[in-house]
């Protein structure tokens, strides 16, 4: 046995005598689901699994592994997309255990919770005590609250809630070096310095461990009307987006884009999904009002505004759900949209984000040049257009060798990332940086912010043990290389 090797097991050997031996898993069959991500552009290798039960167990771990120069590699749910909960060799560190619903104060209208939480217990606990926790996801009953803090998750309702970022207060965070930093303060007020919880939150896992968290609640709808209209064009869309942000201010909580392209594919797709309008459009929104109070006319006021809109030609056709089984139904076909498009073959992703008065700009913009670079190219570009973020997803032509496709990667990269650089936009909007897009950072963000990235890293985790190679690439020429993507759903 080899010296790196002697090491690593004398490293699983503490780990065992302390977590004990179901917490640490090293045979083959236990570490696959934590090697590959929920797209599988990845395949990474890891020493072992470790599950430790609570705070002080990831404490101890984190500081072992410092000891020896193991990197660790947080997981939370692993639903990633972008490759930043893969493993370079090392350990994985899951948080699944760490999933107690500490307190709920329903009067400072905060929840405190465990970073392996899945979101939807935290949603339901929300609930139970009179209130909402707004964070929407479509992989909600699977995803961990410790992984949506890593990478700041967006979803359906930041148009009203705002991010991951914006619902957090307080944070419990164990660092590089296996110190717990207690930040779980649910105050909304607090200019003692730095503000340190927003290092953590969106890094990945790359400046410390997320245990717990302190989050904002708000008070529950008790009035919900959705809506499913057509238009024209984008920029139709947009234009009614506008008039339902000034006519309805803040009961406006979602408006999902969904093209022609992407609603024909969720139709063919998903089983049991039915045709909303009776007529095809070019561009359709997803549209919610909500409010929490009981005797507000949502439908009334939505039915209005649309009315105006069909008049005015800005919308072609319409439809409400009259029940909340017809607005699931609705949402479920844009929830289905992700999912469905593997079903036509390779897929090219981008998660990007402009400005909203850009948004109809850069669909068309970029539409047209991916379309002249390849034809018969199929554009999905759907997502949430009240705050910018639009996934620009592209569907090889039919017929076409999906191989062959997908070895075209980064050329449609450069064409659409260029764009979005040049609408002053970011190429990652909430998904992540991870491995995906981690060689694309040095050609579009600031570098005196690359700078300021890298000293931090360097500050919080002298040793890069925090998932290495990850967002930013410090040249660990000892860790395992990953594959670049050469598959996608």
């Amino acid at each position: 046995m080899g010296i790196a090797a002697s090491a690593h097991r004398t490293l699983v050997d503490t780990l065992t005598a302390r977590l004990g031996a179901a917490a640490v898993l090293t045979e083959a069959a236990d570490l696959e689901p934590a090697l590959v991500e929920t797209r599988g552009l990845y395949r990474g290798q890891a020493l072992a699994l470790v599950r430790p039960k609570d705070r002080d167990e990831v404490a101890f771990t984190m500081r072992e592994c410092a000891r020896a120069g193991v990197p660790v590699v947080p997981q939370g749910g692993n639903t990633g997309l972008v490759g930043g909960g893969v493993p370079r060799g090392g350990i994985v560190l899951s948080l699944a255990r760490l999933d107690r619903i500490r307190h709920v104060d329903p009067v400072n209208a905060t929840i405190t919770v465990e970073a392996g939480c899945i979101l939807k217990s935290v949603q339901e606990a929300a609930d139970a005590a009179g209130h909402l926790f707004p964070l929407s996801l479509a992989s909600e009953g699977s995803c961990r609250i410790g992984g949506n803090l890593a990478t700041n998750a967006g979803g359906t309702a930041v148009l009203r809630y705002g991010n991951t970022r914006e619902l957090t207060l307080g944070l419990e965070v164990v660092l590089a070096d296996g110190r717990i930093w207690n930040g779980l303060k649910g105050l909304r007020k607090d200019n003692t310095g730095y503000d340190l919880k927003d290092l953590f939150i969106g890094s990945e896992g790359t400046l410390g461990i997320i245990t717990a968290a302190v989050l904002k609640l708000f008070p529950k709808p008790q009035v919900r009307v959705t809506a499913f209209v057509g238009c024209a064009s984008p920029g139709q869309a947009l234009e009614l987006f506008g008039r339902l942000r000034e006519a309805a201010g803040d009961q406006l909580t979602a408006f999902e884009y969904i093209p022609d392209f992407g609603l024909e594919i969720v139709l063919r797709h998903r089983p049991g999904a039915v045709r909303p309008l009776s007529e095809r459009h070019a561009s359709y929104g997803l549209i919610e009002l909500s409010s929490p109070q009981r005797d507000a006319d949502l439908q009334g006021r939505l039915e209005a505004i649309l009315g105006q809109a069909l008049e005015d030609g800005l919308v072609e056709d319409a439809t409400l759900g009259a029940s909340e089984a017809q607005s699931l139904a609705l949402w479920h076909l844009r929830e289905s949209l992700s999912e469905v498009q593997r079903h036509e073959g390779g897929s090219i992703k981008h998660d990007i984000a402009v400005p909203v008065s850009r948004v109809v700009e850069f669909i068309e913009t970029a539409s047209k040049a991916c379309e002249a670079a390849m034809p018969g190219i199929r554009v999905c570009a759907f997502g949430h257009f009240g705050d910018g973020n639009i996934h620009f997803n592209l569907s090889q032509p039919v017929g076409m060798d999906k191989g062959a496709f997908l070895a075209e990667w980064e050329r449609f990269n450069r064409i659409v990332h260029d764009i979005v650089h040049a609408m002053d936009g970011s190429i990652a909007a909430e998904h992540g940086v991870g491995l995906v897009k981690r060689d694309e950072l040095p050609l579009y963000k600031d570098p005196v912010g690359l700078d300021l990235m890298r000293a931090l890293k360097r500050t919080l985790d002298p040793h890069n043990l925090l998932n290495p190679g990850k967002v930013l690439d410090l040249g660990d020429p000892a860790a395992p290389a990953i594959p670049r993507p050469t598959e996608s759903p």
